[in-house]
C-alpha cells in the first residue's frame, strides 16, 4: 500500500492498494477468522460467519435497517465516527427475501471492505475538516449498482466492490477451483473469452462453489485475468 494525493477530496491523501495486496488482505481476514471459529476453512462462506465478522469490528451491525428514504437504490451504509468504530446498515429487503440471499451475501462483504479499509482513516480525532462538529458521522452510501465494482475514479467503491469478491471468493481457493475445472473439462489455456461456453461453465462452476450470483462470479473472474472481455488471439496448435 502506498499513500497518494485523493482527487475526491475527502482526504488529502488516501490509501493506494494494489489489486494482489488487497486479495492478499481480504484471504488473511476470512481465512484467519474461520480457522478461529471453526479450526477449519470451507467454501462456500457462510452467511453468518460474515455478520459476526463485521460485528467484531464495528460497534453495530444493523441487519434490517429502512433505507427506504435513501436517494437510489442504496442497499448499504457504513457509517464512520470520530475516534469509534464503525456501524453499518444492510437494507432489510435483502435479509428478508431468501431470493436476494447473494445480493444480502455480497452487500454484506462490500461493507466489510469499507471497515477492514476505510475505517482507520476516521478513526482520528483529527481526520481533516470531514466531522463540522462532536459526535458527527459520515455516512458511506453504497448502491447497489456499485456493490461488485466501481469506477476506480471512486477509490473507496472500487476497493469495497473489489473486497466483496475476494472476501467470499477468496485468491488461494479460486485459483484450486479454476485448475480443477480445466482438469475436468481437459482444457490446456487459462484463460477464456466472457462469452464462450467454456466460460460460462466456469462462472457456474464458481457461482455454485462459492454461493455468489453468477455476476459476481464473472467479475471475479475478469479481476484474475481468467475471463477476457476482449477477443483473444486463436491458439497457434
Amino acid at each position: 500500500m502506498k499513500w497518494v494525493k485523493d482527487q475526491t477530496g475527502r482526504f488529502s491523501v488516501r490509501p493506494h492498494y494494489l489489486p494482489e495486496e488487497l486479495d492478499s488482505e481480504c484471504e488473511k481476514l476470512i481465512t484467519d477468522f474461520l480457522l478461529q471459529r471453526h479450526r477449519k476453512v470451507e467454501y462456500p462462506v457462510r452467511t453468518d460467519d460474515v455478520t459476526v465478522l463485521i460485528e467484531t469490528l464495528t460497534d453495530d451491525l444493523d441487519l434490517y435497517a429502512d433505507l427506504s428514504q435513501e436517494d437510489g437504490d442504496v442497499e448499504g451504509v457504513t457509517d464512520f465516527f470520530p475516534g469509534h468504530r464503525p456501524k453499518v446498515k444492510i437494507s432489510r429487503e435483502l435479509a428478508l427475501d431468501p431470493r436476494m440471499s447473494n445480493r444480502l451475501r455480497t452487500t454484506l462483504t462490500h461493507e466489510l471492505g469499507h471497515v477492514k479499509f476505510h475505517a482507520f482513516m476516521y478513526e482520528s480525532e483529527t481526520s481533516g475538516n470531514l466531522f463540522s462538529s462532536a459526535g458527527a458521522v459520515i455516512s458511506n452510501k453504497c448502491k447497489r449498482d456499485n456493490m461488485l465494482g466501481s469506477l476506480k475514479a471512486d477509490w473507496m467503491e472500487w476497493q469495497a466492490g473489489f473486497s466483496c469478491g475476494a472476501f467470499l471468493m477468496p485468491v488461494t481457493a479460486l485459483r484450486a477451483t479454476v485448475r480443477q475445472f480445466l482438469e475436468e473439462h481437459e482444457i490446456s489455456v487459462g484463460q477464456f473469452e466472457a462469452r464462450t461456453s467454456e466460460a460460462g461453465r466456469l462462472i457456474s462452476t464458481v457461482s455454485n462453489a462459492y454461493a455468489v450470483s453468477r455476476e459476481a462470479a464473472r467479475v471475479r473472474l475478469l479481476q484474475q485475468g481468467t475471463l477476457s472481455e476482449t477477443a483473444l488471439p486463436a491458439a497457434l496448435f
